[in-house]
């Protein structure tokens, strides 16, 4: 899922997607999916990242790592948790109720 990221199982995506986890995969609004198997996501789109310990690494060959609540990216972005919302440096917000993630 382009765009997407995990910070301790808090998912920020992208503004106006709605994401659904039934599983171990998450549905967006936007038709995207992703699925996790053991340390390793499977996007729709191709894509792939593998997590090892606090570091992710996708196959775009751009990195994440999370330090705390904490997630710093590779191209200069950070994501933020606080409670069941996630706030990104891009300015996009999303917010964790039940199984479901609002992005705006």
């Amino acid at each position: 899922m382009s765009g997407a990221a995990q910070a301790e199982d808090y998912l920020h995506g992208k503004p106006g997607t709605t994401y659904q986890g039934i599983g171990g995969t998450t549905y967006g609004s936007d038709g995207s999916t992703q699925q996790r198997i053991g340390g390793t996501t499977y996007g729709s789109n191709g894509s792939t990242s593998q997590r090892i310990g606090g570091t992710t690494y996708n196959s775009d060959g751009s990195t994440s790592q999370q330090i705390g609540d904490t997630l710093y990216n590779s191209n200069g972005s950070t994501v933020q948790r606080i409670g069941n919302t996630t706030y990104g440096s891009d300015g996009t917000t999303c917010q964790k109720i039940g199984t479901s993630t609002y992005c705006n």
